[in-house]
């Protein structure tokens, strides 16, 4: 009879497929643009690559040193510690002795959001996904409604991707999500968050309210991203139970809970708001409480770098480019649109610190992002911000001839030549402005470690 020939796999030759090398070429830069500056996703397809063009034995050989280049890289060291990092935040401590040790978080049964705006529709669907029944109120019909359909397509969107695995998402019963204007209903919750705009006073006004209608047992906490924990919780009767738990948009997206201690915060409100954020799969980290946080005050003169570099001459989608190339998910512009240029206008507006007429002692900053918004620019709910989009609530940015003509009229106004700004000062100004106000954070105690910063 005729020889069986080769009956090992390997040995096999690999069939030419027709038009490989313009598949391949497609999914290279698929992966690269996907990549964004990671290297094991390019190393990947160099070793699928191989494995189309060289036999088996060279195959592994080509895998094996692609291995060892990803092992000992930057890189690898970077997610090794992120890996750890994540884990070391859950054993927190507080300058007053207080620690994860010590402190037992009590068990969420059914919770609250005050508030469908942006935040508070990811807020709702993350409680949800994680099964814990939410009452979602608002202070008008209107805004009820508007909200409540916005929360049911994330929803729908959500129990779609959850269908495809083992789980499915009971969103549609009303003992599980419910809708209201009426502030009594949350007399039975176990935890409230407030997720209204930037408003001291109206944050204020809020949780007086609920420290007169929640149970005695109920924790009261604010998605603030910057205002003082310690003035909210003086209008309450319990400031004990008063926590930050400041979520990162889009929340029902981002892993990262900030969550912010006051001056009477108790060891249990902490281990509590700890504990919903491991029920809702993020990473919860413990910090002080300063105007910004952690988060935001990091960001904050970050975002500023960023927009010194637009009145020196670069444009908002150079720089963008620049830290997504590095590694960044998304660039300080895009993101500012993403969250919304009126937030943290509004939030200035609140504490005096727009306009012409600043108190002495406050630092530079820059009037580009609210020259915007007195312009209606507030980001993707406008459809227009550093970037234009399809429409308002859109997601797909662009870059906008208006801001390059608003940009150079400023610079004229204001007598500012400009200059050509490369990649490696666009890297720097950015990263090293971050890590300056990291080692700030640090040194004031606000976090406890290094870790808590990364």
């Amino acid at each position: 009879g005729q020889p069986l020939g080769p009956r090992r796999l390997s040995l096999k030759p690999v069939p030419k497929l027709p038009n490989m090398e313009a598949f391949l070429s497609q999914a290279l830069m698929k992966v690269k643009k996907q990549a964004r500056g990671f290297l094991a996703p390019e190393l990947c397809f160099q070793a699928v690559k191989t494995a189309t063009e060289q036999p088996f034995a060279d195959g592994v050989k080509k895998e094996r040193e692609l291995f060892m280049v990803l092992l000992t890289s930057g890189q690898a060291q970077a997610l090794l510690y992120s890996f750890f990092a994540e884990r070391a935040v859950q054993k927190w401590t507080t300058p007053t002795g207080a620690s994860w040790k010590s402190a037992s978080p009590q068990p969420i049964h059914k919770a609250a959001v005050i508030g469908l705006g942006t935040m508070g529709r990811g807020i709702v669907t993350s409680l949800v996904k994680a099964n814990i029944p939410v009452v979602a109120l608002e202070q008008n019909l209107e805004s009820l409604n508007m909200g409540k359909k916005a929360v049911m397509l994330l929803l729908e969107h959500e129990a779609m991707k959850m269908e495809r695995g083992t789980q499915t998402l009971d969103f549609r019963n009303p003992a599980r999500l419910q809708f209201t204007v009426d502030f009594d209903v949350l007399r039975d919750v176990d935890l409230v968050i407030e997720a209204v705009f930037e408003n001291m006073a109206l944050k204020k006004e809020i949780f007086h309210k609920l420290s007169e209608i929640c149970k005695p047992g109920a924790f009261l906490c604010t998605n603030t991203s910057a205002l003082n924990i310690d003035e909210i919780a003086s209008a309450t009767s319990r400031p004990q139970q008063v926590i930050g738990t400041h979520f990162f948009s889009p929340a029902h997206v981002m892993r990262l809970l900030e969550i912010i201690y006051g001056h009477h915060t108790s060891p249990t409100a902490i281990a509590t708001a700890m504990q919903l954020a491991k029920e809702m799969k993020k990473v919860g980290v413990v910090v002080g409480n300063c105007f910004g946080f952690v988060g935001n005050r990091m960001m904050f003169p970050y975002v500023q770098q960023a927009v010194f570099l637009l009145e020196e001459g670069s444009r908002p989608e150079a720089v963008d480019q620049v830290l997504e190339d590095f590694g960044f998910k998304i660039g300080p512009f895009q993101m500012s649109d993403l969250a919304g240029l009126d937030v943290s206008w509004r939030s200035r507006e609140d504490q005096g610190l727009t306009g012409a007429s600043l108190p002495p002692g406050t630092p530079a900053r820059h009037p580009l992002p609210d020259l915007l918004c007195e312009n209606g620019r507030f980001g993707q709910k406008t459809g227009r911000g550093w970037y234009q989009y399809e429409k308002a609530g859109g997601r797909i940015a662009k870059a906008d001839p208006w801001i390059h003509n608003f940009l150079a009229q400023y610079r004229d106004t204001h007598g500012i030549k400009t200059r050509f700004i490369d990649q490696e000062e666009i890297l720097e100004r950015c990263l090293f402005s971050l890590i300056n106000e990291g080692f700030n954070i640090l040194a004031e105690g606000i976090a406890s470690g290094p870790e808590h910063l990364d």
